[in-house]
Parts: structure tokens; C-alpha cells; sequence
């Protein structure tokens, strides 16, 4: 989680005789749905949106096999039933083209979406179109074959479909409708994506000068919004952070398989390194792993040494006795090439720590640097059903060593400063209070998504979403969970940790349901 434009006059590109305008020519949307009961929604403006609450869904979201191609009135019907007031449906612009010409239209998809708009209507529910590809980008694969931020065909047609949408949704509300631009916009600077942006929103109030439109975050919240101000937008964030807890283990994202089980609230870690000297050039710096603790008995710790540099001396103090030391050796002499000096060594070695024992320093007395990947402690010496794991461990290559106290369940917390590096308090100064601010210069704010995969133990999932909650709503900011069904979800998401409840052919997750309706 970590981190969340000068606009310049740019002419909206004029539509060619060549683009192919819808096959139905109405007024608009809004003379359909007359007999619709009035809403109840509260008034939205992008100086203010509304604290929604709801779901992202995904009916037109990708076009390949596995997407079902349309939006379903049950999903409304139960986001509705359940207290939610708001859907967001990030789609994919090649559902709605024909023959794969980005110019022309097909009515038989538009008309899924006007379905989706009207059962928005029926069962009281906002809705937000946004283009999770639109035509010349999007953040998924495969990439779009132009770039909208610097082709100009793309931005003509981009237009084109924005402005088509605009008109075919004239007259609904604001409070019931808004058009979301782009999917987590990327690869622009602050300059062409306020360009882009403008051509766009040029084209909505053309057609549509009263539509509610919001931005998601540029650069993933890392860039300045401040020039789309003049735009008068509303602004979007995202709620996965930190993304190791969000995306563990999901397989589109590079590396997630390799990361530790995530916990919540993510406590100071252990460095793994252990370095024998001072290299500030190298990034080394020497010093013990220092455990505070009460042994009433005699203790077997048990340190596994992963990796060895050259060589190294890994001794173990007991309230300042030398209580073991071994002498790790891989390289063969001073070669030359690097890989030839570091050996996988994976051998566990046992200490005796005696009764009474109040202090454990870990050090690399000799030598060059060493990792760790696991300490333990078995009171019984032995045993094997009462083994405790020490830690969080991580590889902070840079950082030094410092003290820490056991605790519960063999968590290590730092004797000196903050327990957690990650919690509720850091998720609000890293994640909210820096997008908040966005709404002191005048803009509306809501978080457009938000979740964490079905492979996040589900306990941590509930502990991380409250806080989460709990953050937004003390911030008076609306959200939209990534998904209604599926591994984000509270319906079929597939967790292996959660008893599910049948709900009309689903596998409902009552508690994390419960969760979010608290909020």
C-alpha cells in the first residue's frame, strides 16, 4: 500500500463523417424508465460525492471466455436488499464494437448496459460507467495496440464513445448516474493526462453538460491531481494497500506466490541479514539480534542459517555467556565472480539456553554476512507439539539489527518504537489522509476499489477490511468492494478458511457481509 495535472485549453477533436453513430437514435435513457419509482439517492456533486457504499460489477469487464458478457438483475436486486446504494461497472470497450472497428457500435451490448442503468434505477442503486479499457488503453492484457495519451486517432475515438454514452444517458440525474473515465490511468505525465482528460469531459458536456464525472487516481495515487481542478471532476482512490496482504498469492500479479502469509496488523520485522562489519558503501552494518525474555526453564532454540557469504562465525549469547558458535565457510578463496562466493547451507543449529535466561543476542562474529530464514523455541527439549516460531524474519538488506521483546505467540515486538509497520494508524497517513487532502482543494472523493484475494487467510481479511472501513467512514468517503462474486467478493469467492451460507444458489460469506453493512 503503498501510496496514492497544468491543464492546457486542448480543442475537442471534432467526430468525422466516418464514425458510425448508434442504431437507435432516442432522446436518451431517461424517457425509458418514466414508470421507474423516484429515487432516493442523495444529491452528488463532484465537489462532493456521496459516501456510497456498494460493488464493483465485472458482467462486461473482459472480453474473453470466461466473462459472462452481460450484467445480472440478482446482483442488483441483492446489493439493493442488503443496504447498499451504489455499483460500479468497469467494462471493456470491445464488448460494444463491432467486427472489431472501434468506430462502430453495436446496439445488442449498449442495450445490456441501458438494462444495467435501468435496473440501477428499479432497485435505487447508483451507478458508475467507467471504461476499464477504453478504446487505446487500459492497465490489464494484452495492451491496447495505441496510446491514448499521445494518439490522436485514439483520442478522437475515445471521445467518441464518451460522447455516444453521454447522449444516450441524457436527462438521468447525477444522483443516479456518473461516467468513471479511466481504470487506474498510467504511462501519462500530469500535463498529457489533463489534456486527455479535458478532450474527454469536452465531449460529455457537450451532450450532457449536467453528467457527474470522476477520475481515478493518476500513476496509482503517486502523481498530482491538482490540474484537473479546473475540469470540475470528482476523484477516485484505491483501498489495496498493502498490496503484499491484498494480492498474495494471485496469479497475475509477479512474484505474489513468494510472499510470506499475511497477518494483520503487520508487526515490525526481524531482519534476516547479519552482517559481521560496517561496509557503508556495501550497505553492511554489523550488530546482534538482541530477544528480551523470562525462560523459567531450561529452553532448545532452534536457528536455521539459510545463506552464507564467504564465511561466517554465527554465535548465540545467553545474558552475555557464549552458549554456541559455528564457523560457516562457501567460498574458495577470493574468487572472483560473486556467485562463487555465497552457498545455501539450510542447516539448523541447536542451542541450549538455560533456565532463567533474559537476554538472546544473535550475531555474525566473523566474516562477512549470513540469513536466517527461521528461529525457534521448544521449552520441552524434544518436543514437538509446543514449538514456537519466532518473528516476522525479513531480508532488509541496509538495515542493522536492534532489540525486541517476546511476546504472544513468539511475535517479536521491537523494544523501542512502534510495534506495527503496518496498521490501522498507517494505513490512514499513508493511504487517506494524502488523498483527503485533495478534497480541501475542492474535490469530491470515494474509493472506487477496494478488497483483498480469496488466498488472505480470512481472519486477516476481516481484521484489515474494519480497520479500512472504519478509516473511511471517520473520513466521510464512499466505497465499492472488487467484487460482488468471486475471489474479492462476498458471494462464490472461493476462500477455503470460511464456512459459507447457501444464498440462492451462492455460497454467501454472512460475516464478511455482516462487516460490510456495519459500515
Amino acid at each position: 500500500m503503498k501510496q496514492i495535472c497544468t491543464v492546457l485549453v486542448f480543442l475537442c477533436v471534432a467526430l468525422g463523417a466516418s464514425c458510425v453513430a448508434p442504431e437507435s437514435e432516442s432522446d436518451g435513457l431517461a424517457s425509458k424508465s418514466a414508470d421507474a419509482v423516484e429515487s432516493k439517492l442523495p444529491e452528488a456533486t463532484w465537489q462532493k460525492l456521496p459516501r456510497w457504499r456498494g460493488f464493483n460489477l465485472q458482467g462486461l469487464f473482459m472480453k474473453e471466455d470466461w466473462c459472462e458478457g452481460q450484467f445480472t438483475e440478482t446482483d442488483f436486486q441483492y446489493i439493493s436488499e442488503w443496504g447498499f446504494n451504489f455499483v460500479r461497472l468497469p467494462m471493456d470497450y470491445r464488448f460494444w464494437i463491432k467486427d472489431g472497428d472501434w468506430r462502430v457500435f453495436d446496439e445488442e451490448t449498449l442495450a445490456k448496459i441501458d438494462k444495467a442503468v435501468e435496473w440501477g434505477k428499479k432497485y435505487d442503486l447508483h451507478v458508475m460507467i467507467n471504461f476499464h479499457r477504453a478504446p487505446g488503453y487500459t492497465i490489464a492484457s494484452p495492451r491496447e495496440p495505441r496510446n491514448l495519451w499521445t494518439d490522436k486517432e485514439a483520442q478522437e475515438v475515445c471521445a467518441l464513445h464518451w460522447r455516444t454514452f453521454a447522449k444516450r444517458y441524457k436527462g438521468i440525474p447525477s444522483r443516479e448516474l456518473s461516467f468513471n473515465l479511466f481504470n487506474e490511468p498510467f504511462g501519462a505525465d500530469a500535463t498529457n493526462h489533463a489534456e486527455v482528460v479535458k478532450l474527454i469531459v469536452d465531449a460529455i458536456r457537450e451532450e450532457d453538460p449536467e453528467r457527474l464525472i470522476v477520475c481515478d487516481e493518476l500513476n496509482g495515487g503517486r502523481s498530482s491531481l491538482a490540474e484537473l481542478l479546473p475540469l470540475k471532476v470528482g476523484l477516485s482512490a484505491r483501498g489495496y494497500g498493502p498490496q503484499p496482504l491484498t494480492h498474495y498469492k494471485a496469479a497475475w500479479v509477479t512474484g505474489s506466490d513468494r510472499l510470506p502469509v499475511p497477518v494483520w496488523p503487520i508487526p515490525v520485522p526481524v531482519n534476516a541479514f547479519l552482517c559481521a562489519h560496517d561496509d557503508p558503501v556495501a550497505g553492511k552494518k554489523k550488530g546482534a539480534l538482541e530477544i528480551q525474555c523470562q525462560l523459567d526453564r531450561e529452553t532448545e532454540m532452534n536457528v536455521v542459517v539459510h545463506e552464507v557469504s564467504v564465511k561466517a562465525l554465527l554465535r548465540v549469547k545467553a545474558d552475555g555467556t557464549n552458549v554456541f558458535e559455528k564457523q560457516f565457510k562457501s567460498a574458495r578463496g577470493q574468487a572472483e565472480k560473486y556467485s562463487y562466493r555465497r552457498k545455501m547451507f539450510n542447516v539448523v543449529c541447536k542451542v541450549k539456553l538455560p533456565a532463567g535466561t533474559k537476554n538472546i543476542q544473535i550475531e555474525n562474529a566473523d566474516g562477512d554476512w549470513m540469513t536466517i530464514s527461521q528461529i525457534t523455541l521448544t521449552p520441552s527439549p524434544g518436543a514437538t507439539d509446543d514449538v514456537v516460531v519466532l518473528g516476522p524474519l525479513m531480508l532488509a538488506w541496509g538495515y542493522g539489527q536492534s532489540a525486541f521483546v517476546l511476546g504472544e505467540k513468539g511475535r517479536l515486538i521491537p523494544a523501542n518504537g512502534p510495534a506495527n509497520l503496518c496498521d490501522k494508524e498507517v494505513l490512514w497517513s499513508s493511504y487517506v489522509e494524502p488523498f483527503s487532502n485533495y478534497g480541501a482543494q475542492g474535490f469530491g472523493l470515494m474509493i472506487g476499489e477496494w478488497g483483498a484475494y480469496n488466498k488472505t487467510p480470512h481472519d486477516v481479511l476481516m481484521r484489515w477490511s474494519e480497520d479500512c472501513l472504519q478509516n473511511w467512514q471517520k473520513a466521510d468517503l464512499g466505497w465499492a468492494l472488487w467484487e460482488l462474486r468471486g475471489g474479492f467478493g462476498v458471494l462464490d469467492s472461493e476462500r477455503e478458511d470460511v464456512t459459507y451460507e447457501d444464498f440462492h444458489g451462492h455460497k454467501l460469506d454472512r460475516e464478511f457481509l455482516e462487516l460490510l453493512q456495519k459500515y
